[in-house]
């Protein structure tokens, strides 16, 4: 940029430029110059798909327009606030810099629109007799001062006051935020601190400027330096036939240099400054940057599958299901949108990482409950993401927990396993498993099949928000990349109900039947809580629901013939009451706890033969 801007200010000069005889038209008519040259390539993706482009690395230095062309010359940007802010007779041919992005969202001010830029860019701005001067800071000296230049004022300490400012008042660890102009424009950040600072707090500032990573790196090494060196201040007179020093410009007095600030002018100028170093604003030698991009995700649909759990921890909302979404590429945040009808969604859930998904390539048969299952591994090939071993103990505090089901939202067995061997791409054999976790041993079929879906239960999962009255009613849900919205054409949509089975009673245990001579079948089993049940030091599980109530079923050939309540674990079916519900020759008797707010957990069932 700044070799257009000599080029231009060079030939638009008559007298660089001179009027031809022959053709009446300047030597070189620069309203016809162009420059070369853009490339069809798209920017930042070059140049920073170095595998794609192997000439990426030649950029910095390169001719290209692409991603430059939009760039503005620092003194133009500070002409045009000035000129917006009615202040249009500025001096700004002593400005170097380079603007890549600036944005004010709001209506401030020149001087607070200006403000941004001289922090960023290290500028002055000076007014001198009447009209407003920017230059860039550089630390070259303009004029030399001597003793014997000095004066006396009645208000120095001396002919050449200084100070130093308080350790205390330094800051020795600088941040800076500010937009990223050669990715994604993402928001990014820079700090600097000195070598033998102990910080406590950082001073941070966000600019709304579009920088490299390196200018950025260079603005908060060069605030830091400016920072420590200004600790020095100074004070002095001047004669008034030195009228020609003035503000912005850099004394030297006893081979230390100060910039000046403030000039008072009354028998003699009194005169106020810092001191600089011109080290602190020559760029530093590093080798030129890598601009690195983002890949590019495709707008893909994302797998969402809704998992209506029973209480795992006991922190979760029992009437709540989880949602899990995978996806491949994963696009970054997944929305879960939700209403109760095809029309006004509303965002229900963000999903910020997706979850360990696969299906069975083995059958997994059925297994007691309680007791470690050292069957056939079962084979599991993951769509993302990976599994890990774990200790039997760290098992029996709740590690690896694993959701096999169907794809329905309720049809869930929650199992654990202690192995898992990596046995081919993204293919693992399970095995030593927990079996029925949860009570979930009541809807364990003989066989799970192969194709069955696995989730794994890890922070990918969270429940979405439904009300407590919206249990058991269809529900519209889509879900979907964030940033697209959940119109987007590949959002998937999902018609649910979910009955809550956190809410779900367990099944009872170690139902038992003995007849009397009389034929009478007396029953009784043992109750299972689904809250707080884990406890050695209690005495009885807790009941987990309003009241004790059970529901017996008396099933023949697959039809109800029967049902009775009992509030104990224990019921008594008498020949007369077989002999009234004509009951003959095999029968099953199945029994189920029951929850005020669910109904009949799963039923635990009985072969009876008469």
């Amino acid at each position: 940029m700044q070799y257009l801007l000599a080029m231009r200010s060079f030939w638009i000069d008559p007298a660089n430029n001179p009027v031809s005889p022959l053709y009446d038209a300047a030597m070189v008519d620069f309203d016809r110059a162009h420059v070369w040259a853009w490339d069809a390539r798209p920017f930042p993706e070059f140049p920073g798909q170095t595998e794609v482009w192997s000439d990426g690395d030649n950029y910095a230095r390169g001719h290209w327009l692409n991603g430059r062309a939009t760039n503005q010359p620092l003194d133009r940007v500070v002409a045009e606030v000035c000129a917006r802010s009615g202040q249009a007779e500025v001096e700004t041919s002593r400005l170097y810099g380079l603007v890549r992005g600036y944005q004010q969202s709001d209506v401030t001010s020149g001087r607070a629109a200006l403000q941004p830029l001289m922090l960023a860019f290290g500028f002055d701005a000076i007014e001198r007799d009447g009209r407003l001067t920017f230059r860039s800071r550089t630390g070259r000296v303009d004029y030399l001062v001597h003793d014997e230049d000095l004066v006396l004022a009645p208000d120095l300490n001396g002919s050449f006051e200084t100070t130093r400012a308080a350790e205390a008042e330094i800051a020795g660890q600088v941040r800076v935020g500010f937009v990223d102009a050669q990715s994604s424009y993402e928001t990014r950040s820079a700090e600097a601190r000195f070598p033998d600072e102990v910080a406590r707090s950082v001073s941070q500032t966000d600019l709304p400027l579009a920088l490299t990573r390196l200018e950025g790196q260079r603005t908060v090494e060069r605030w830091l330096a400016e920072a420590r060196v200004a600790r020095d201040a100074a004070r002095f007179a001047l004669p008034r036939s030195r009228l020609q020093v003035s503000a912005g410009d850099v004394i030297e007095y006893q081979a230390q240099r100060y910039r000046i600030d403030r000039i008072e002018q009354s028998e003699a100028q009194l005169l106020e400054a810092v001191r600089i170093e011109p080290g602190i604003y020559l760029a530093a030698g590093t080798s030129d940057e890598v601009i690195s991009v983002r890949d590019f995700v495709p707008p893909v649909p994302v797998l969402p599958l809704f998992l209506d759990l029973p209480l795992l921890t006991g922190e979760e909302i029992p009437h709540a299901p989880h949602v899990a979404v995978a996806a491949n590429p994963w696009p970054g945040s997944v929305a879960v949108w939700s209403s109760a009808e095809d029309a006004g969604y509303e965002l229900n859930r963000l999903i910020a990482a997706p979850a360990v998904v696969g299906v069975t390539e083995s059958m997994l048969s059925a297994a007691p409950i309680g007791l470690w299952d050292r069957g056939v591994p079962l084979r599991v090939k993951l769509s993302s993401g990976e599994l890990s071993s774990a200790s039997k103990d760290a098992v029996l505090n709740g590690a690896n927990v694993l959701a096999i089901g169907d794809g329905s939202a309720g049809n869930w067995e929650v199992i654990q396993f202690a192995d898992a061997q990596l046995v081919g791409p993204d293919t693992y054999e399970i095995s030593t498993r927990l079996r029925g976790q949860a009570g979930s041993d009541g809807v364990m079929p003989a066989t799970w099949p192969i194709g069955s879906t696995v989730v794994l239960v890890d922070l990918a999962l969270s429940q979405i928000d439904l009300p407590l009255s919206a249990r058991g009613l269809a529900r519209y849900y889509r879900i979907g990349t964030t940033a697209r919205g959940y119109d987007d054409v590949n959002v998937v949509t999902r018609i649910e109900a979910f009955d809550g089975v956190g809410l779900r009673p367990y099944p009872v245990a170690h139902l038992r039947a003995n007849r009397s001579p009389a034929g009478d079948l007396a029953l009784d089993w043992k109750r299972r809580t689904r809250i707080n049940g884990d406890s050695w030091q209690s005495v009885e599980v807790p009941l987990g629901e309003a009241q004790e109530a059970y529901l017996v079923r008396i099933v023949q050939s697959e039809a109800i013939v029967a049902e009775y309540s009992t509030a104990l674990p224990a019921f008594l079916y008498t020949a007369a009451m077989r002999a009234q519900d004509g009951v003959t020759g095999s029968y099953q008797i199945r029994v189920a706890q029951q929850s005020t707010d669910f109904g009949p957990g799963p039923f635990r069932s009985l072969v009876v033969e008469s």
